[in-house]
């Protein structure tokens, strides 16, 4: 009987959707951009189902880019570049290490730590991977670290970018589903720090267990001294992730006008230090472009699609196949999860957030979740 009820509700979506779903794997499989193969999806669909009408097809991807929180993206990103051409990165790099050189594997935390911490600032996890592991990778592999286990914690280390405030994903999520975006910030601070602190204790034991890397040869007082030298000779790059935090949590500034702020005192400190020359800006401007030339396409695509989603019954015939099979909430939490990961494997956040959550939102509705915490 339950079997009969999900087969009922899978074939009430129609073969528009499937057809749908299959070109964009098809596509996505072909090595197609991930944000053209949801175009071409979304358009199939609303062809074959009549959902929306093309003429308003151009209104809605405008529509969908149209939002002010969304500005913060690209200045993020923008403020990332900055920080890696300004050598302001590099001071991160110091401090850290100089933090954590007291315990063995102690560089190998400090990449971790630095891999969030841009990770964050630049409101991207790949920007803060690129970044820090040009910087990282090769001196861990000197330091006895295997290189793929090197590059596996320079990658570990910056996906906690997603959960530290300021997120990319937070913001686009927000925008998805109406949330305010201050708020998604503030509840994903610690579970990002927690997680954060995982990846740094199971770096040290591993290189307890393996002996990779040496590090605890300075006494207290050598640490103090060493870590107060590198405090004073780059104290001032931290000023940019304690404008961003402060401005956001105090309320002060919202994530956009964060965004701004922290691009202006980049680029002050670059001129000032003397690391940044006019002639670097369209090199650094060409560079966020092409990232924000991914990220907007697909977040354009999404409110037709979402849309388009909604009038021919997916997320109700989603729940509803679903609600038929278990009605336990922690069932339900757990294949949502499921869900997650196995697209996560085959996809970047930011598609993943644009198609599933307006299929997964209504089955938190169901179970009564709160909404931040989905």
């Amino acid at each position: 009987m339950m079997w009969q009820q999900v087969g009922a509700q899978a074939l009430e979506l129609g073969w528009d959707f499937y057809a749908s779903v299959i070109l964009f794997v098809v596509l996505v499989a072909l090595a197609v951009p991930v944000w053209a193969a949801i175009g071409a999806a979304t358009v199939c669909m609303l062809v074959w189902s009549g959902a929306l009408p093309l003429s308003l097809l151009g209104e809605k991807l405008f529509s969908g880019i149209d939002a002010f929180a969304l500005t913060a993206v690209p200045l993020f990103i923008l403020t990332g570049d900055v920080l890696v051409r300004t050598g302001l990165s590099r001071k991160f790099l110091d401090v850290a290490e100089a933090l954590t050189c007291w315990a063995k594997g102690g560089f190998g935390s400090a990449t971790v730590l630095v891999c969030g911490m841009f990770a964050a600032i630049s409101g991207s996890d790949a920007a803060g991977a690129a970044a820090v592991g040009r910087m990282t990778i090769d001196r861990l592999v000197e330091s006895g670290y295997p290189r793929p286990y090197a590059c596996a914690l320079v990658a570990a280390g910056a996906c906690t970018g997603i959960l530290i405030p300021p997120s990319i994903a937070y913001i686009i999520i927000g925008l998805v589903l109406g949330v305010a975006v201050s708020t998604l910030f503030l509840a994903a601070l610690i579970p990002g720090l927690l997680i954060l602190i995982s990846i740094l204790v199971t770096n040290v034991v591993m290189n307890r267990l393996n002996a990779w890397e040496g590090g605890g040869i300075m006494t207290p007082a050598e640490w103090r001294a060493n870590l107060w030298r590198t405090l004073k000779s780059g104290w001032y790059a931290f000023l940019v992730p304690g404008i961003i935090f402060y401005g956001i949590f105090s309320g002060r500034l919202t994530p956009t006008e964060a965004g701004a702020v922290a691009v202006v005192v980049t680029i002050a400190m670059g001129f000032v230090i003397g690391t940044l020359k006019f002639s670097d800006f369209p090199a650094m401007l060409v560079s966020s472009a092409k990232v924000n030339g991914v990220i907007l396409p697909i977040i354009a695509f999404s409110i037709p699609l979402a849309e388009a989603l909604a009038i021919i019954g997916v997320p109700q015939g989603f729940v509803g196949a679903l609600t038929s099979m278990t009605s336990n909430e922690y069932m339900l939490i757990a294949i949502m999860v499921l869900i997650l990961v196995a697209a996560g494997c085959v996809m970047e956040t930011t598609p993943n957030i644009v198609i599933l959550a307006p299929i997964l939102y209504p089955l938190a509705q169901e179970i009564e979740m709160n909404q931040i915490q989905f």
